[in-house]
């Protein structure tokens, strides 16, 4: 699978509305945060030209050096994302079970966390656009915080109708954005050019040399300016690197620089801007305008994040990393726009409660920045085992390349871990229980898998019996039994001969497996093994970004030499009834949780796309 087939110019002005969003929406309120009173710097022309500075050289090295040189190499089988690069550090590196393992789990910790991402970005850019309408009169600030839950209530909302009509005009939006931003920067800059030193990175250096210990705290808000990085690389397999490069070098770099100096340059001249930098770069008349077309910015780097969390939800769950969950296609053309309603409802919650609960743009800054830049260290890490071991680097040239990015990655967490207990704890708190959730759910369908090889019967014995057995009826249907184990008997077929003393005149002994890797090609989408008279073992092979869609595949087994009458085939599913007991394997309250979730998961059938009257569910109590 490979981006769409349409030119380089589309393909950029999609990934402009797209991609950059969250990075682009990020001078709302950086500028103001990095003088924030709290952080005791101040605001005179050396620290002004230092900051911005600092982060101009933040952009160049974090998003420009790791991840538009570096990490967007980094691909599997052309896509990126905190999963794809997972999956390949893990198949490259993994030579033994605890390494495969240890690298999993820290990919599963950048998902998690990447799920706090989704919940404050939508919080803090609405609320820092709103917060524009405090420059137009100050009596506008009491209706910040309603009309911002208004924007995201209606947001979310609107999520079960898709983006494809208005997905068109992203990309315009933003590309308008971006060139208010550089216009206003520039205009400030010719009033202003002493603001050009910035340009320099021995003022980054002499600025950062200047702070000490306290350069820590004062990173913290730099940060800020960072966050939406990670989009560049996750939305890879949707654009390809070079549109995505094009987009970053050309437009959307400059356009953010132009404006942070511009920032810096009315800091230098007048220091009551420090109230918002941003919107004060307009003049009074364009006020609206500018807080519309910044609220439209905002909900755009907001889409954008809630459908990565549709999209990392759908690979999770077919990593078996999640439950089942309703996956719902919001396009007919477009495989990749999906709504999942738990999620969307779950996330909706999450941010209100977050807007509601920090009150402004300013308290939701200190709580945004440790889950950006810990998922931001994790794929640097994760980069080093790909380079080391996928791409076969010597370990001097592998430390050379990610050695600098992880000092930095580690330098900003720490930063921003400061801001622990003014806010850093919330996404922590929501992407720890995101992991419990997704170790619990891996660890409990192992155990239980392991259960059930241990109760059920080989397959091969018993279906040669049952192959030979002249007394027991047939009746002219095919039956597939989906198992998660294809060498055990399946807990529905001995259902069948036990109760009604029938096999059907062929059975399909069926395995699904989601390999670690984005695609799977069609023509290693089947194994199809006849075992006796009557029996197929059939493995459909699937990546997790695939759509799994059993009917088809079984289609596809009659190149195979298994011919199936889609008219007459009956669905046998099991489904597990999870009864926790005290023992070894997991903690209790694991235990409880797993068997809660597995007895709320989605339909399997809904999941693989089989037809409803064809499918007959059974349920199996399983201990564990």
């Amino acid at each position: 699978m490979h981006p769409p087939r349409q030119g380089l110019g589309i393909l950029t002005l999609s990934a402009l509305g797209v991609v950059y969003g969250d990075i682009g929406t990020s001078p709302l309120y950086t500028m103001k945060e990095v003088f924030n009173p709290a952080h005791s710097l101040a605001l005179n022309a050396a620290n002004v030209i230092g900051a911005v500075s600092t982060i101009l050289w933040a952009l160049m090295v974090v998003v420009t050096l790791k991840y538009v040189v570096l990490i967007l190499r980094a691909h599997n089988r052309g896509e990126g994302g905190i999963m794809a690069l997972t999956a390949l550090a893990a198949k490259a590196a993994g030579s033994t079970p605890k390494r495969h393992t240890l690298l999993l789990l820290i990919g599963v910790l950048g998902a998690a966390l990447f799920y706090g991402d989704a919940v404050i970005t939508p919080a803090i850019s609405v609320l820092g656009a709103m917060e524009g309408l405090e420059t137009i009169t100050p009596a506008l600030k009491p209706y910040v915080l309603p009309i911002s839950t208004a924007v995201i209530i209606g947001l979310f909302l609107g999520q079960r109708f898709g983006t494809a009509a208005v997905g068109k005009l992203f990309g315009p939006i933003v590309v308008v954005w971006f060139a208010v931003l550089a216009i206003t920067g520039v205009a400030q800059i010719v009033e202003h050019p002493a603001i050009l030193a910035a340009l320099n990175p021995l003022r980054a250096i002499e600025f950062m040399q200047a702070r000490g210990w306290h350069l820590f705290v004062v990173m913290g808000a730099i940060v800020l300016a960072l966050t939406g990085a990670e989009a560049l690389y996750a939305d890879m397999g949707h654009f390809g690197k070079k549109p995505i490069r094009l987009a970053w070098n050309t437009f959307v770099l400059p356009a953010l620089a132009l404006n942070y100096m511009g920032q810096g340059a009315l800091l230098l001249s007048d220091a009551s801007a420090l109230e918002n930098p941003f919107f004060r770069l307009f003049p009074t008349f364009l006020l609206i305008p500018a807080v519309v077309l910044a609220t439209m910015a905002s909900v755009i780097a907001s889409q954008a994040t809630i459908s990565g969390a549709y999209s990392l939800t759908k690979q999770a769950v077919q990593l078996g990393l999640l439950p089942r969950m309703q996956v719902l296609h919001t396009s007919e053309k477009e495989v990749g726009q999906i709504y999942v309603p738990f999620v969307n409802w779950v996330v909706m919650v999450a941010v209100l409660l977050a807007m509601v609960g920090f009150g402004s743009s300013s308290a939701l800054a200190s709580a945004y920045g440790i889950a950006v830049t810990v998922t931001m260290f994790i794929t640097t890490l994760l980069t080093f085992f790909v380079v080391r071991h996928a791409w076969g680097y010597p370990l001097p040239l592998a430390w050379a390349a990610t050695g600098a990015f992880l000092l930095v990655d580690a330098v900003l967490v720490i930063s921003c871990a400061l801001k622990f207990w003014q806010g850093g704890w919330f996404p922590i708190v929501l992407g720890s229980a995101i992991f419990a959730i997704m170790a619990t759910w891996r660890r409990g369908r192992e155990l239980l898998i392991e259960h059930i090889q241990k109760d059920d019967p080989d397959l091969l014995p018993f279906i040669t019996e049952l192959a030979a057995d002249e007394h027991v009826r047939r009746t002219p249907r095919t039956a597939v039994y989906a198992v998660a184990n294809p060498d055990t008997v399946p807990q529905a077929l001995l259902h069948n001969i036990k109760h009604y003393q029938v096999l059907h005149e062929q059975n399909v002994i069926l395995t699904v497996r989601f390999q670690e890797v984005p695609w799977v090609p069609e023509e290693e989408r089947l194994q199809v093994e006849p075992l006796v008279d009557g029996f197929w073992r059939v493995r459909v092979n699937y990546g997790f970004k695939d759509e799994p869609d059993v009917p088809r595949a079984l289609r596809l087994c009659m190149r195979e030499g298994l011919k199936v009458d889609e008219a007459a085939i009956s669905y046998f599913l099991s489904r597990e009834i999870v009864i926790p007991t005290r023992g070894p394997g997991m903690a209790h309250w694991r235990e409880a949780l797993f068997a809660t979730m597995s007895r709320n998961a989605g339909s399997v059938g809904d999941f693989f796309r089989l037809p409803h009257n064809a499918v007959v569910e059974l349920g199996t109590r399983v201990q564990i």
